[in-house]
């Protein structure tokens, strides 16, 4: 059995289906999928606001593309393996809803600059979301620190007691790393916030296109000053990944102190029963798995 190409044209036979399941990304891409709509509604708009397509088959996509949003939300639409990636799913079910205008949708574009598109509205997004953690996160050690602004503990170097420490004091370390991760991703938010959108596969279009049109539309700050490097390069994600893993390096290393402290050579601090987990043989134990699994998680983000 043999698998239709997604651009198959030019070719004589259809794809191997191993070469069909090698070459699939649907399985982790279809994180995308909200995104990928986000992008090609403004991309559909735009292509009716210049005249490209009539403003009725715009309508028509719009429709079509919010439809399929709904369907996934509802979990109504889940695309299969023969779907190759998120971007030929949607597609292909935009045009089983609005029939042959759905076609219409990738012109002026190309899969370069809608998959950059859709990885900055993925990462700015999630910088977001990660920046108002790591403000929840600096309330309660505010909160704890100004509890045990008398409460001494020794301060170690070697795992030797050195010099004695407020826990508020050493408390507020930690909020000071968050602080710094904060800020590092605001900065990083600001080269992610620009719409590669319009570069096409690397040297734009000669279609009539509004780029700064779509970069409004979908909260951008602005557009690339170059297609070529729109589309090429992905700093934007190291930058975030470095980001992620100092923010991971932090969570790991106050996990550590944690997991010490609720030793019974430590003693410092008690788990309640609702963040810890017995032993299957040993019953005296009260195992800190939390802390434990932030630690192992660590390695995950670190690649």
């Amino acid at each position: 059995m043999t698998q239709s190409k997604t651009w198959s044209q030019r070719f004589e036979s259809a794809l191997h289906p191993a070469i069909a399941r090698f070459n699939a990304s649907i399985g982790f891409d279809i994180e995308l999928i909200e995104y990928d709509l986000t992008g090609s509604v403004a991309h559909a708009k735009m292509l009716a606001k210049t005249g490209i397509i009539t403003p009725e088959e715009g309508d028509r996509l719009v429709e079509g593309l919010e439809q399929i949003r709904q369907e996934y939300r509802e979990g109504k639409f889940v695309p299969g393996i023969d779907a190759e990636d998120v971007h030929f799913a949607v597609e292909r079910r935009l045009t089983e809803l609005v029939g042959d205008v759905g076609k219409k949708l990738h012109t002026a574009r190309s899969r370069n600059d809608q998959v950059g598109t859709d990885t900055r509205l993925y990462l700015r997004d999630r910088i977001c979301r990660i920046r108002e953690k790591l403000r929840d996160f600096q309330g309660i050690l505010l909160d704890l620190a100004e509890s045990h602004i008398e409460t001494l503990i020794p301060g170690y170097t070697h795992l030797q007691r050195a010099q004695p420490v407020s826990l508020a004091h050493h408390l507020l370390a930690y909020f000071e790393m968050a602080q710094r991760d904060w800020e590092r991703l605001g900065e990083i938010y600001q080269r992610v916030n620009i719409s590669p959108l319009g570069s096409g596969a690397l040297a734009g279009t000669t279609f009539p296109i509004d780029r700064r049109y779509t970069a409004e539309l979908l909260g951008f700050g602005g557009v690339y000053a170059n297609s070529l490097d729109g589309v090429s390069d992905r700093d934007f994600a190291v930058e975030f990944l470095a980001a992620a893993s100092l923010i991971m390096v932090h969570l790991s290393r106050l996990s550590e102190e944690m997991i010490l402290w609720a030793s019974e050579e430590f003693g410092f601090i008690r788990l309640t029963d609702s963040c810890a987990t017995g032993s299957s043989i040993m019953p005296q134990k009260k195992n800190p798995d939390v802390p434990e699994l932030v630690r192992g998680k660590t390695g995950r983000v670190f690649g």
